[in-house]
């Protein structure tokens, strides 16, 4: 069966969709055991990407049930929650040094005096947070210390899967909150047994995980992973792929569609990768990881391009033809805005006779660190086992999730996700327009500066060709089409780049950080309005 809507592309066969499909098998008890030092106070995890103010508004966002009994006042209920979420208030997110009660952590919070009974649900933002345990353990004792509380009951859970800029993506991805690259831009340096491992790695920390390999021309993953199904299959009713699994992630990868490696040109290419990936029934994922091709051309660019990359995580090898082909890489996804948030420099070195031996030399991970100021650098050994079990079908980090490779991928996602929280939490909160001075308040990820810009000045800067006309560069829109009291209705983030601005006219405006960046701004700040 060919793919849908495109009647240039290769016929892909599909498997007929079964009645009822298969679950995904259960990763043994042990694979999702974190040891003690994984789950150390040190390791960092994904946080709420919209922060909240300390102020009424927290409690009543809390559902608070005080029991109404004989003897207890109101007054004495409201107290008794109020102390109870300032014991709460003692637990710092390690990431950003903000208390749990800001995050909006805390919910379904029921307080019974009385009977000196609390209970109340931790929800975080994934389910691959290393310190949760930690968390559960200071809620119960920071509750327990106040001296009328007997018995507290905490629960945790995480929110459900979603992006920061849902309404902007096609249907297969609007319930993926973030899409990791790992990417080389050169072949044979181990991408795609990194892309694997770091998958299977969060996944083992509790996240729904799903892999996408983009590379048509030699697909990997058909040889790193055993599923049962090894056919994609088709949803004849929805028109859409069903995702085989392993281990309980989700896999997609032109292997998997019955043609092994792809013979067409590059234009092409594009199209199949698109649709494969955007027509897929991924379903909630936390993290998305795209094995990418070698290069930086048409495929990379429609990757960028098509879905908002949240991270790119770069691996390079010791030698320097490599940290050339890696630089090309980190250039492009800097152009694209895309983050890169770790360098993970594979088959560095190996241990004999009690010393450790650099066969390729030292300093490729190293230098991409140095001249490009991406944050962290992971080394791999040479590892016999490591590419024994990518040929096998069992990644690494399951095959033995006690190692020193695998404790090397767990450092990596621990890093991931703090990294993605960061970024997340950045653009969610880069422009916002506050109400009360009425004015649009910028602060572009990854700088210092927040600024004020008057929202009739952002409208009249609008350069899309309704404003601007494309051929001769006329202003179309003009100075007084604009009234000066006009407020936006909605902003909401577009990629890592820019912000979608509705206005009262039903006007979108496409503004990016770059072309905010040079507008007039704000000197005299109007003062807030009482409402």
């Amino acid at each position: 069966m060919q793919l849908l809507h495109s009647p240039s592309y290769p016929h892909i066969p599909f498997q007929n969709q079964k009645p009822q499909f298969r679950k995904g098998i259960l990763v043994p008890e042990k694979f999702f055991q974190l040891s003690t030092a994984n789950r150390s106070v040190h390791s960092q995890r994904h946080v709420r990407p919209i922060w909240a103010p300390i102020n009424q508004s927290i409690f009543s966002a809390i559902s608070v049930k005080a029991a109404s009994v004989e003897g207890v006042s109101s007054v004495s209920a409201t107290e008794a929650t109020s102390a109870v979420l300032k014991a709460l208030s003692q637990i710092i997110d390690p990431d950003f040094g903000t208390d749990i009660v800001s995050c909006e952590f805390v919910k379904d919070l029921h307080v019974n005096e009385a009977s000196g009974e609390v209970s109340f649900r931790l929800e975080l933002t994934t389910p691959a947070c290393p310190v949760k345990d930690m968390f559960e353990q200071r809620a119960n004792e920071v509750v327990t210390a106040l001296p009328w509380v007997k018995e507290v009951n905490v629960t945790m859970s995480a929110q459900p899967a979603r992006p920061v800029f849902a309404g902007l993506l096609p249907a297969g991805l609007q319930t993926i909150s973030n899409i990791v690259a790992v990417s080389s831009c050169k072949g044979g340096v181990g991408k795609s047994t990194i892309a694997v491992n770091l998958a299977y790695t969060l996944a083992g920390m509790g996240a729904r995980v799903g892999i996408f390999d983009a590379d048509v021309y030699g697909p990997s993953l058909p040889t790193m992973v055993s599923p049962e199904s090894r056919l994609l299959e088709m949803n004849a009713v929805k028109k859409t792929i069903i995702p085989t699994e392993y281990l309980g992630v989700k896999l997609v990868s032109f292997g998997f569609a019955g043609q092994g490696r792809a013979i067409m040109r590059g234009p092409m290419v594009s199209g199949v990768i698109n649709q494969l990936l955007t027509t897929t029934e991924w379903g909630e994922l936390d993290y998305l990881v795209i094995d990418m091709p070698p290069g930086t051309g048409d495929i990379q660019l429609t990757l960028c391009q098509v879905v908002p990359l949240t991270a790119a995580v770069i691996v390079t090898t010791p030698q320097k033809l490599a940290f050339i082909d890696v630089a090309k890489g980190v250039r492009m996804f800097s152009k694209l805005k895309v983050p890169c948030v770790a360098v993970v420099e594979n088959m560095c070195h190996f241990d004999a006779d009690g010393k450790r031996y650099y066969p390729f030399g030292r300093g490729s991970g190293s230098q991409v660190i140095e001249q490009f100021g991406i944050p962290h650098l992971f080394d791999l050994p040479i590892r016999p086992t490591l590419s024994a079990s990518g040929d096998s079908g069992t990644p690494e980090v399951v095959a033995d999730p006690q190692g020193e490779v695998a404790q090397t991928f767990q450092d990596l996602g621990v890093c991931v996700v703090q990294q993605c929280a960061k970024i997340r939490q950045q653009v969610s909160t880069a422009v916002t327009y506050d109400k009360s001075i009425k004015a649009i308040k910028v602060k572009v990820p990854d700088s210092d500066e927040e600024f004020l810009l008057h929202p009739a000045t952002v409208r009249r800067n609008d350069r899309s060709a309704q404003s601007v006309d494309e051929w001769s560069g006329e202003q179309k829109l003009q100075y007084t089409d604009v009234p000066e009291d006009i407020e936006p209705e909605e902003i909401r983030p577009m990629g890592n780049y820019a912000v979608s601005i509705t206005w009262p006219d039903g006007f979108s405006q496409i503004a990016p950080y770059d072309q905010l960046q040079t507008m007039e701004r704000l000197v005299d700040v109007p003062q807030p309005t009482l409402a």
